[in-house]
């Protein structure tokens, strides 16, 4: 950062464009929204590069060269237009700096510099340290965001994104190579114009911290849910139920897939910025159906971890410490008393601390933390997953399963008791 005198530039080694060609794409609105275009482009109202530039500086040049041509250049001064020019008037001139040798590096492409950034950096001093902070946030949001918006462009290859020098990792929302990831059928819409396709994350037990970081993106994991609508595989919508669903915390696991042609830009209410889309009326309710298949899914994993894994045993049943029930139409929660560990002991005799505990459950006070926030609870033991109280306990059940299994059924029923479940590396041991 270099106070006023920063600025940014953006290159690209695509194939560059022709004097007219630069006049044009520099031209406010060149391009009519509703003239049929290939399937593959990405613009829409022309206005993409007039705007984002325009809304961060004053001026900005674009250099750009096709292959075995000279290069072109043309420049938007606001300053100058507004004090001068008194009309939409383009110049020829080039910023201070070594832009003629790198443009010359490139057998084509185009690069657009930004100068007088008014709306970051006006009025910052280049020795500011805390504006320079807040500078570095900035940018390693504007990272985040390419990463996220384009991502399916870099784990295709179909380009590679360096940001200050380093490339760009891409930052895929639906964990789609996690093995406890549950992906949903794709569901063809509009004609098969349309794909849908539904993702319910892992339960935060089954992630590394890493994996529980990098999966709730920069909004956080509540935000995260509900629909990512792309358009030719770039991402319009992050994290939304347009207007289908409100966000709650219980299925904050769900994510979906949208993906639209070009062609649909319309219907969809596309908007200038790329930003905002709004699914049709006669959608809704094919979308809100598959919607719901997913959230209900995202339910049982958030609220009940075992549950995927009850389904693929057929003759055995989860165990889990606490059973949730329904008197009356309200909730309440007992202790497991066919839980291995605690069927083990004299019921008899700690019959009135079980009625002790389950008749004294801070559920309102865990309802609060689990609203205001959810992910600050430890899993079961994770506070002690390596010492020996763990392990202990571990070994307690282990034996008293071998009296009616062999060691390799023993553990088997290991990994569908509560919360032996979280620590399979433990019972692999055994």
């Amino acid at each position: 950062m270099n106070g006023a005198d920063t600025t940014f530039s953006l290159k690209d080694d695509g194939c560059g464009m022709t004097n007219d060609q630069l006049i044009n794409a520099m031209r406010p609105g060149s391009k009519d929204p509703n003239e049929e275009r290939d399937i593959n482009d990405l613009g829409r109202f022309g206005l993409g590069l007039k705007t984002a530039s325009f809304s961060q500086c004053r001026k900005y040049t674009v250099i750009s060269k096709k292959q075995s041509e000279h290069p072109v250049f043309w420049t938007w001064d606001l300053d100058y237009v507004y004090h001068h020019a008194k009309e939409w008037k383009l110049i020829a001139s080039l910023p201070d700096g070594n832009w003629n040798e790198q443009i010359y590096n490139l057998s084509s492409g185009t690069i657009v510099i930004w100068q007088d950034i008014d709306h970051l950096l006006k009025g910052i001093h280049k020795d500011d340290k805390r504006a320079y902070d807040k500078f570095l946030q900035t940018m390693e949001c504007v990272k985040k965001h390419i990463a996220t918006v384009f991502h399916r462009y870099i784990e295709g290859n179909k380009i590679k994104i360096f940001f200050s020098g380093r490339e760009v990792e891409a930052w895929n929302p639906f964990l789609i190579q996690h093995t406890a990831t549950q992906s949903f059928p794709e569901e063809p819409l509009h004609n098969g114009k349309i794909k849908v396709r539904g993702f319910v994350l892992p339960h935060k037990s089954k992630l590394t911290p890493e994996e529980f970081r990098n999966a709730e993106g920069v909004r956080g994991w509540n935000a995260q849910q509900g629909f990512y609508v792309y358009r030719n595989e770039r991402m319009l919508v992050s994290g939304e139920w347009l207007g289908l669903f409100r966000k709650e915390e219980h299925f904050k696991l769900a994510r979906i897939m949208i993906d639209l042609p070009n062609s649909l830009d319309g219907e969809w209410q596309i908007d200038i910025k790329k930003s905002v889309a709004r699914a049709p009326f006669g959608l809704k309710d094919n979308l809100k159906a598959y919607a719901s298949l997913v959230r209900a899914q995202a339910v049982e994993v958030y609220r009940y971890r075992g549950k995927v894994v009850q389904r693929n045993s057929v003759t055995q049943h989860f165990q889990p410490v606490w059973i949730e029930n329904q008197k009356d139409g309200k909730r309440y929660y007992e202790i497991n008393q066919e839980h291995p560990f605690i069927s083990s002991m004299d019921l008899k005799a700690i019959k009135p601390l079980i009625r002790l505990l389950e008749e004294t459950l801070p559920v309102p006070l865990i309802v609060i933390n689990e609203s205001e926030n959810p992910d600050s609870f430890f899993r079961p033991f994770e506070k002690v997953a390596a010492s020996n109280e763990l392990k202990e306990l571990l070994k307690i059940v282990y034996k008293s399963l071998l009296n009616n299994n062999t060691p390799e059924q023993a553990k088997s029923r290991l990994l569908l008791i509560e919360p032996f479940n979280e620590y399979p590396e433990l019972i692999e041991c055994l």
